[in-house]
């Protein structure tokens, strides 16, 4: 097991060194340190010294890749490339270009974000798949047809309807959370309350219907006509056969949304006014901060291969077959 964690890891270093640069080069090419500079100073009034100053300032008046005026390793080490992008393997997210450290506005800005969906995630899920049994359980009934129709409806809804309906009838009418802002500790609690069941509601349209997909699958394999032929109850098949063997298709799908779980979620935490990785990274766009924006992609890959190697490793747990070969 360790022998193939070790080997998973060292296959995950190409994938992060190409993302890391694609990232630079999108950045660094399509806009010049140049156009960087005048992009935060202000286009009006500005000087070139004034620009050539602000590059000083924060190492961009060196070459991109390659160095010729230095000598040794410092061809390749004295360059923007590895000032900006190699640190970021060692999580060293150096400043914005705004001149804020953005490791400890990440380290800040966590809480919030996982404040909000780890229990979207928990709660989700679990939501999902008790309405997806139930559409099971009573498969090819009104229940069933209703249920269906019922997620048709929610997920052609656009989640900003659920944000701004919920913000008008849960906090402007009923005034019972607040509509934005964030406070620590224990507080918090009144404050995440709506964008978590928002998240919950908006996603069980997709999310269950695709958890019914899964167990309907399971439902028609042999193993479950067999159980059934055997005399076993349609909940006993239902939570001991069909449930426990459709969980490594859960768990690839969990996959997907373990980034959020720190990168937080980009439209909720804009409207809700929560200082999180979501609205850090919106902010950083808005005002062009590509320092902020490089720094939270490369995070982003390694989170979603953290993601990819411990589904595999919960694959050994729930499928002897994997475990054996």
């Amino acid at each position: 097991m360790i022998a193939y964690i070790v080997r998973r890891a060292l296959y995950a270093l190409p994938i992060l060194v190409g993302v890391n640069v694609l990232t630079f080069s999108l950045f660094f090419i399509v806009n010049s340190p140049d156009d960087i500079a005048r992009m935060q100073l202000g286009d009006r009034h500005i000087t070139q010294q004034q620009v050539d100053a602000w590059k000083r300032e924060r190492g961009y008046d060196r070459p991109l890749f390659y160095n010729a005026a230095a000598a040794g390793a410092a061809r390749l080490s004295d360059t923007i490339f590895f000032d900006e992008s190699l640190r970021l393997f060692v999580f060293e997210f150096g400043r914005s270009d705004s001149g804020r450290d953005i490791g400890h506005d990440i380290r800040q800005r966590m809480w919030p974000s996982l404040a909000i969906a780890v229990p979207t995630l928990l709660i989700g899920i679990l939501v999902n798949i008790t309405f997806a049994l139930i559409m099971v359980f009573f498969r090819a009934t009104y229940v069933d047809f209703w249920s269906v129709m019922l997620c048709i409806v929610l997920m052609s809804v656009s989640g900003l309807f659920y944000i701004i309906g919920g913000q008008y009838a849960v906090g402007k009418l009923l005034k019972l959370v607040p509509i934005s802002g964030y406070y620590g500790g224990w507080s918090a609690f009144r404050f995440v309350l709506l964008p978590v069941v928002i998240g919950v509601v908006s996603g069980i349209g997709a999310g269950s219907r695709w958890y019914r997909t899964i167990f309907l699958e399971e439902a028609g394999k042999d193993y479950v006509r067999t159980a059934r032929a055997r005399g076993v109850g349609e909940f006993t098949v239902l939570f001991r056969h069909i449930l426990p063997n459709a969980l490594i298709p859960i768990l690839t799908g969990v996959v997907v949304i373990l980034p959020l779980l720190f990168m937080g979620s980009l439209i909720i935490e804009s409207f809700f006014g929560i200082p999180g990785l979501g609205s850090y990274t919106i902010d950083a766009i808005a005002r062009q901060d590509f320092s902020i924006v490089r720094s939270m992609v490369f995070l982003g890959s390694v989170l979603y291969i953290a993601g990819l190697l411990l589904t595999d490793i919960s694959y050994t747990f729930v499928d002897p077959r994997v475990r054996l070969g």
